[in-house]
């Protein structure tokens, strides 16, 4: 128990209002009543708890809803946390009861912050960068999603007419700039096939610095295995050029906002520091800055890295079961960050090269053995991230991490 703080304050909040509960270090409700998303009266309920001695306010919701209490209380001078939402599920099922409610889960926020402060995540320090890199990355995130929805549609429309050409978009071909402006040229195989095999070169090579012969050879031949035309193909290469025109526009607005990301991180020190560590560029730095901070919300790079679920996990049971086994949990954003870096940093960096084809001589699979580097650069990035010091390249060859992922 943090025996620090004179009131804990658990706010469940709401897009119109909250459910505030505060609680003395005995378990005392000292508060417990509904709370406007306002900021006077936010103000007047944490400047009163604060006659007790130092309050301390935690939220189920950091971002958005929650933006205005937390802001509200560090003006006051409110310690301010947040309660994840795994830790808040598995702390419920401690108390009686199976309804949810508001007021019941302010409670358990506040009780579970007094008794068991371990589960508290920290609040990103006020930082207008860090703050709207939030913004612009759940903008990115949702572009993304409706750009995979896009290409989804255009597979599918596609299947319903001519099986054939779709099976030449395969893997990352159909997102490519030339064949989205194919499609949006020509609509689908009937309009493909009314232009011709040589009208249709032509247009590729005015849009492409690579000679697309090949490609529309695939194509042609893919239109000449279907002879017959299937209902709705019409109706189909009318939706197919808009569908098209939507996925480069979506494309066009993610590069936008990796721009505008770029731009804030210039002169972001943090940035430049995790940037000069190889394999790590401005997306993935944004990716760990949005998902640690400054890094002060860790004791240890250990920490860190089970936070990343990069951290082996041990499992024993008797003699039945004993070992040490990849983490299944953990930030799933940075865990992805920390092992695309690593794996770039195999093919640019001759130190984590080196330490790569060590473990694969081992006897481990590639994502093992590029999970056991991400392991050791985490150690760094904690480092540099503490101490704000750049990368510098190892003068002698590291050992091992003594707990290595199973292969």
């Amino acid at each position: 128990m943090d025996t620090r703080f004179a009131v804990v304050i658990g706010l469940d909040v709401g897009k119109s209002g909250h459910h505030a509960c505060a609680l003395s270090p005995d378990g005392e409700r000292l508060f417990d009543k509904p709370l406007p998303q306002d900021e006077a009266q936010l103000r007047e309920l944490f400047t009163g708890l604060q006659e007790g001695g130092e309050v301390l306010m935690v939220v189920d919701q950091p971002n958005t809803i929650g933006a205005l209490p937390i802001a509200v209380a560090r003006d006051v001078g409110c310690a301010v946390a947040y309660l994840p939402g795994l830790a808040m599920r598995k702390a419920a099922d401690l108390y009686p009861g199976r309804a949810k409610t508001d007021a019941r889960d302010a409670f358990i926020i506040a009780d579970t912050a007094r008794t068991m402060p371990h589960t508290l995540r920290s609040v990103d320090r006020d930082s207008e960068v860090l703050s709207a890199l939030k913004v612009l990355a759940g903008f990115d995130e949702d572009l993304a999603h409706e750009t995979t929805r896009a290409l989804n549609r255009i597979r599918s429309l596609l299947t319903q007419i001519h099986p054939a050409l779709e099976r030449v978009f395969t893997g990352g071909v159909l997102s490519t700039s030339l064949v989205l402006d194919l499609l949006e040229k020509y609509g689908g195989p009937t309009g493909l096939a009314a232009a011709g095999r040589g009208k249709v070169l032509r247009f590729a090579r005015s849009r492409s610095r690579r000679d697309p012969a090949d490609l529309v050879d695939r194509i042609f031949t893919a239109l000449r295995e279907q002879t017959v035309i299937v209902p709705a193909t019409t109706a189909v290469e009318l939706v197919l050029p808009r569908v098209a025109g939507q996925v480069k526009e979506l494309k066009h607005q993610r590069a936008t906002v990796a721009g505008e990301v770029e731009a804030m991180l210039e002169d972001f020190p943090l940035a430049s520091v995790l940037m000069s560590m190889p394999g790590i560029g401005i997306k993935t730095a944004a990716s760990i800055l949005l998902a640690i901070g400054d890094g002060t919300a860790f004791a240890t790079a250990g920490h860190l890295a089970a936070y990343a679920g990069i951290a082996p996990v041990t499992r024993r049971s008797g003699t039945s079961i004993r070992g040490e086994f990849p983490a299944r949990s953990g930030n799933k954003r940075l865990k992805n960050a920390l092992f695309y870096s690593a794996w770039i940093a195999t093919r640019c960096d001759p130190v984590s090269k080196a330490y790569f084809d060590r473990k694969r001589a081992e006897g481990k699979r590639h994502n093992a053995a590029v999970i056991c580097l991400a392991r050791r650069r985490c150690n760094v990035i904690f480092a540099m991230l503490r101490d704000g010091t750049y990368y510098q390249t190892p003068t002698t060859t590291p050992t091992p991490e003594p707990a290595a992922l199973a292969a």
